[in-house]
């Protein structure tokens, strides 16, 4: 069975930093694209961060320069590395793995606030 753990969220003062961690079972992440999304209470869940197999990275226009994705083949691991964190960064935010065309695992998310 294909499990993501995400881990790292919390609150967090604008300008801060956060880390998250994504471990994945049951599947070599190495193999596949892997994401980070995020989704903030009414609003559609939208893509963050991207990594391919061979550590091409895209961020989102909102994301690029402040937050920066990284993956761990030996570990099974995809980071979000967040810097200068805002109030609009508030999201539950996913970990993602494409295992096939249009489609692929979402791990359970973890809460990041940012606020003062």
């Amino acid at each position: 069975q294909v499990q993501l753990v995400e881990s790292g969220g919390g609150l967090v003062q604008p300008g801060g930093s956060l880390r998250l961690s994504c471990v994945a079972s049951g599947v070599a992440s190495s193999m596949y694209p892997m994401g980070w999304y995020r989704q903030a209470p009414g609003k559609q869940r939208e893509l963050v961060a991207a990594i391919t197999t061979s550590n091409i990275t895209n961020y989102a226009d909102s994301a690029k320069g402040r937050f920066t994705i990284a993956r761990d083949n030996t570990k099974n691991t995809v980071y979000l590395q967040m810097n200068a964190l805002k109030p609009e960064d508030t999201a539950v935010y996913y970990c993602r793995v494409l295992v096939g065309a249009a489609n692929g695992y979402w791990g359970q998310g973890t809460q990041v606030t940012v606020s003062s």
